[in-house]
C-alpha cells in the first residue's frame, strides 16, 4: 500500500510501516500545501492512504468524496517516541480502513 505520511509527523516514523511503500510529504516537496490541495494531489499521484496527527481534518475536507484512507494519530505529542506504541494499531489498520473515512488511532 503507498503511504503518505503528513509533514507534521516525524519522518523516521516510515520506516516503521513495515510492508508498506511509505513517502512524505516533504520527500514530495508538497510542504505548507493545504489540506485540499495535498489530498488532492494524494489521490492523484496514486497514494491509497494519508497518515496524519492533524484533528481538525474531518472537519475541513469532504473527505467522503475522496478514494483516500485517512488514518489519524493521537498521542501526547508527535515525538517518535509517543508514536511508536501507535504502530501495530496502523499497520493493523491500514489495510482494512475504509476509503473516504478516518480511523481513529490513540488517545
Amino acid at each position: 500500500m503507498r503511504v503518505l505520511l503528513d509533514e507534521q509527523l516525524p519522518r523516521q516514523l516510515a520506516r516503521e510501516l513495515r510492508g508498506h511503500d511509505v513517502s512524505t510529504v516533504q520527500q514530495r516537496g508538497w510542504s505548507g500545501l493545504k489540506n485540499g490541495e495535498l489530498l488532492r494531489r494524494a489521490v492523484e499521484a496514486g497514494y491509497d492512504a494519508f497518515l496524519t496527527a492533524d484533528r481538525g481534518l474531518p472537519f475541513q475536507q469532504n473527505l467522503a468524496a475522496l478514494p483516500l484512507r485517512i488514518v489519524a494519530l493521537s498521542a501526547a505529542s508527535n515525538a517518535l517516541e509517543d508514536l511508536l506504541p501507535l504502530v501495530d494499531e496502523v499497520l493493523t489498520a491500514l489495510p482494512t480502513a475504509t476509503p473516504g473515512q478516518v480511523t481513529r488511532i490513540g488517545r
